[in-house]
């Protein structure tokens, strides 16, 4: 347990030297105060039936699709590339240690800026001259979903750089399976085919892993243990994939 909490110290470490964070915690809360401030207008103008923080927390994945890789392009990709990761694994720490401490940094970083844009509802509160001028439901919903599925999203991103020692193809690599995670599940979803009665069992396993589903669910209060086991799993999948993918790299280089 030392040796881990001396490898996640260090990784996060690293996250705030990296000049990759910083772009990408810049250009995350100028989207979100961008998207937060079109809300506003829009509920300004006209009274819409969803709540704001439901809207809000509806475009989760346009900071996901990018901020994610920029978290987690480098952890293993730019390790293995100059050689510090063979060294890392020369010394008394397991391969599952080094891959835990590098999603635990990474996935920190990811709550704590998406933490920041609470900020955007306190201003909200603060100046809108009531002592609770939103329902805090989907808001505190919206932030449980944004947690648990952020497990999977981060462990994506790591499991991305586990298989290149190029950051680039890492950042690529991660974007296009998440991409593929949240709208691909959704497009098939959609699917003609799927409702013939015969793939009726196929149809169920994609209305599953909806991850839009699990968004209005969580916003509207009704937390699933079923989602959250899939979240917790594909997590748990992704990081084994990515030790699995370290270690055969190790074994061929």
């Amino acid at each position: 347990m030392r040796l881990f909490r001396i490898l996640l110290a260090h990784e996060l470490r690293m996250l705030l030297v990296s000049p990759a964070t910083y772009i990408a915690a810049t250009l995350f809360l100028l989207v979100m105060g961008f998207v937060f401030s079109g809300i506003l207008e829009t509920f300004t103008a006209a009274p819409q039936e969803a709540a704001p923080a439901a809207v809000f927390f509806q475009l989760f994945w346009l900071p996901v699709f990018f901020m994610v890789p920029l978290l987690t392009m480098k952890s293993i990709a730019e390790e293995r590339r100059l050689g510090t990761l063979e060294t890392l694994l020369t010394t008394p720490v397991s391969t599952p240690q080094v891959v835990l401490a590098k999603f635990a940094a990474s996935y920190a970083l990811y709550l704590a800026l998406w933490a920041a844009t609470g900020g955007f509802f306190y201003i909200l509160v603060r100046f809108a001259g009531q002592s609770q001028p939103i329902d805090l439901g989907p808001l505190l919903g919206g932030y449980l979903f944004i947690a648990v599925s952020g497990t999977l999203f981060v462990a994506v991103g790591i499991f991305a750089s586990s298989v290149t020692r190029n950051q680039a193809v890492a950042g690529i690599l991660a974007f296009v399976l998440l991409l593929a995670l949240v709208i691909g599940t959704r497009f098939a979803g959609t699917l003609e085919l799927l409702k013939l009665e015969s793939l009726a069992g196929v149809k169920a396993a994609v209305d599953y892993i909806q991850i839009f589903t699990h968004l209005e669910d969580f916003t509207r209060g009704v937390v699933d243990t079923r989602q959250v086991l899939y979240y917790l799993s594909g997590c748990t999948f992704a990081l084994i994939l990515a030790i699995l993918g370290v270690e055969a790299r190790q074994l061929h280089s």
